[in-house]
């Protein structure tokens, strides 16, 4: 039973991920390396990230919610934008279009994070004695930050690839982009500032994922119609 509930969990933590890659065109245009790449460079960024942190911040005796603490960590988050802009613009890839590159570089990075930070815990604690509900949120949080992920290669695109786009569209790109950076900070503020239980975390960053899918989408198709 508990190898089961294991792999349960891992499938919905890692399956979505396989799933779009195989559902989608990133499939038939073999843009497998273009994410490998990506994965890469999360781990650097997750690296240099983590010396950061361990640098300027203090460990904390409580888990009661610090604004300055949580300041620095969110002005530390911003190295994943560094790292997606690198990963974008940087690294060389297939002849592939702006629309598949954004995806591929999207997926590799939520990919890397999921492996990064879910598959020790899930390793370790869904294959217990207990059953417990969080490893199916962990899953399902997986998932969320799959299309985050993707949401944030997206508007980085347009940002940073996309020449022609309309400047009315521009604050609104960097709006949105500024709060996909951000959420691990806003879901910090909901858990130790307010108090919310892992379940509506978990709940509030799934709506807010597809919520910030839809509006990439809508910015995405907006930047790509031909100016008159």
């Amino acid at each position: 039973m508990t190898v089961f509930h294991f792999f349960n969990c891992a499938i919905l933590t890692f399956g979505p991920h396989a799933v779009y890659y195989s559902a989608t065109p990133l499939s038939e245009y073999d843009t497998l390396g273009t994410s490998i790449k990506a994965a890469v460079v999360y781990l650097a960024t997750a690296l240099v990230k983590l010396v950061c942190l361990a640098t300027f911040l203090k460990v904390s005796e409580s888990d009661s919610f610090d604004p300055y603490q949580e300041f620095l960590k969110a002005l530390i988050g911003f190295i994943d934008v560094a790292g997606l802009y690198f990963a974008l613009t940087q690294l060389t890839h297939r002849n592939i279009s702006q629309n598949h590159k954004f995806q591929a570089v999207g997926l590799g990075w939520a990919f890397a994070d999921s492996v990064l930070h879910r598959l020790a815990p899930l390793w370790v604690g869904a294959r217990g004695l207990e059953f417990t509900w969080d490893y199916i949120l962990q899953g399902l949080e997986a998932n969320a930050n799959l299309v985050l992920s993707i949401s944030l290669a997206a508007l980085g695109s347009l940002m940073w690839l996309r020449k022609n786009k309309p400047r009315t569209l521009i604050p609104i790109i960097y709006m949105c982009a500024g709060i996909v950076a951000t959420m691990p900070s806003i879901t910090s503020y909901l858990r130790r500032g307010l108090g919310w239980h892992f379940p509506e975390v978990v709940g509030f960053e799934l709506f807010t994922s597809l919520v910030m899918a839809f509006i990439s989408w809508q910015l995405f198709t907006a930047c790509q119609r031909p100016s008159v």
